[in-house]
């Protein structure tokens, strides 16, 4: 276990430099977060701004097979190029916890300290720090809160303009789901809304309720990141595209796992719920070529788009709901019609779906294949949806950005057509336009 990195000049556009931080005397590289140490609190960079790295350094306790993690620090002085570990490494270490990991840090303003929001085991543990280096223990949240089905990893804190206030405030806490034997949606990733007072996190909302950030498979393990200018002032997301159910065995040659793509974080009240709010970057658009714009027409049973075809296309779509029970889109098509990733609506049951059951090599897990949606009430009688394809994922946003389906699929390289399909009746499209990708390298 290594930490990769890449670097872009957009969100957009990757490019892969070399391994930042290899295993050591200390363990493996497990995940953690970065941060810019602007006033040299850490004392790494002579009285300049720096980059340090907090991350969990993953062993067994010596003699034993018990698992070991530790939170420890490397720091940069050239923008990330090169790293240097830190010498008292590690820094946080608590014998109690088996599971204690994946350190999320930020700079708390109000309190002029380090935050670190720290998975441990069914619950978030929070540290202060002055200087990264000394960790106070704060606070710990999730008993009675959110899902336990599996182990909780990956948190992040943040805050966000309250919905119709930006004056005010709302803090926003992510937590992934380990896979678990008995869920047969394996890990995913759950939000909770409420305050933070440098100290405790304290849920605003019903102890009980489980609010997913995406309802597909293949959106786990995401942090936003720091330190966006505050003239941009967005909070960006990206997750890691993969499912613990089956990422070790997914049929890829060369490479495992990818990003999703970048998402903008907002809050809106959604009939008196405040819900966390999801859309695709704006920088994306640079990646779009425009293929097809229609307007107005009635679609009944299957509507090939003969010549739109392509393993990488962005679909924008407005549908007024008419007599059929589900309508929407084949992406990844076979000539044939015999495999389809099926992206649509079901009108009965107010769904919004992605059916991946005959979407191309399936039969690699036994709980890969199927169908996955989310409830969404439809605005104005409109339905409209966003698609992002790709040569192995399909990303789709709807409702605003108030629901997200993301859900890996393994075509075949020539199974590139897009068909429309409204059942057991007709659907009316006020308008499509489909987008050709160019890579992002």
């Amino acid at each position: 276990m290594h930490w990769g990195h890449a670097v872009s000049p957009d969100m957009v556009h990757w490019q892969h430099l070399m391994i930042a931080l290899s295993p050591d005397e200390h363990g493996q590289i497990f995940s953690g977060s970065a941060v810019v140490d602007w006033n040299d609190t850490s004392g790494f960079f002579g009285g300049k701004p720096g980059l340090v790295a907090i991350f969990t350094h993953h062993d067994e306790y010596p003699g034993t097979a018990r698992p070991r993690e530790r939170q420890s620090l490397a720091y940069s002085r050239d923008n990330g190029r090169t790293w240097i570990k830190y010498c008292g490494n590690p820094v946080l270490e608590n014998p109690s916890y088996s599971d204690y990991r994946d350190p999320k840090v930020f700079w708390h303003e109000a309190s002029g300290r380090w935050i670190m929001v720290l998975a441990t085991g069914q619950s978030v543990c929070i540290y202060t720090s002055p200087n990264l280096k000394e960790w106070t223990f704060a606070s710990e949240f999730g008993e009675g809160h959110g899902s336990h089905d599996g182990v909780w990893e990956c948190p992040d804190l943040f805050e966000l303009a309250a919905p119709g206030n930006p004056r005010r405030t709302k803090w926003v806490m992510l937590v992934s789901i380990g896979e678990a034997p008995h869920i047969p949606e394996g890990s995913r990733t759950q939000y909770f809304v409420g305050h933070f007072n440098g100290q405790q996190f304290v849920n605003e909302h019903d102890p009980e309720a489980v609010r997913w950030l995406d309802h597909g498979r293949d959106n786990y393990a995401g942090v936003s990141f720091s330190d966006i200018p505050a003239l941009d002032g967005r909070r960006i997301y990206m997750g890691w595209m993969s499912n613990w159910k089956y990422a070790r065995v997914t049929p890829t040659e060369g490479w495992r796992g990818a990003m999703t793509l970048p998402r903008e974080l907002t809050l809106r009240d959604s009939g008196g719920t405040i819900r966390l709010i999801q859309r695709p970057v704006a920088e994306l658009s640079r990646l779009a070529g425009e293929m097809l714009h229609l307007k107005n027409l009635t679609i009944e049973g299957i509507a090939p788009l003969p010549g739109i075809k392509g393993d990488a296309m962005r679909i924008d779509a407005e549908f007024e709901l008419g007599s059929a029970s589900s309508f929407g889109f084949r992406v990844r098509a076979a000539e044939d019609g015999s495999r389809a990733t099926i992206v649509g609506y079901d009108s009965r049951s107010g769904e919004l779906f992605v059916d991946r059951t005959s979407s191309g090599e399936v039969r690699f897990h036994e709980h890969f294949a199927g169908r996955h949606g989310a409830a969404l009430a439809p605005s104005g009688g409109l339905v409209c949806l966003q698609l992002w394809v790709d040569r192995s994922s399909v990303e789709v946003f709807s409702g605003g950005g108030e629901c997200a389906i993301t859900d890996l699929i393994f075509p075949g390289p020539q199974d590139d057509g897009l068909e429309m399909f409204a059942y057991e009746g007709e659907v009316q499209l006020r308008s499509l336009k489909v987008f050709r990708l160019k890579s992002i390298q």
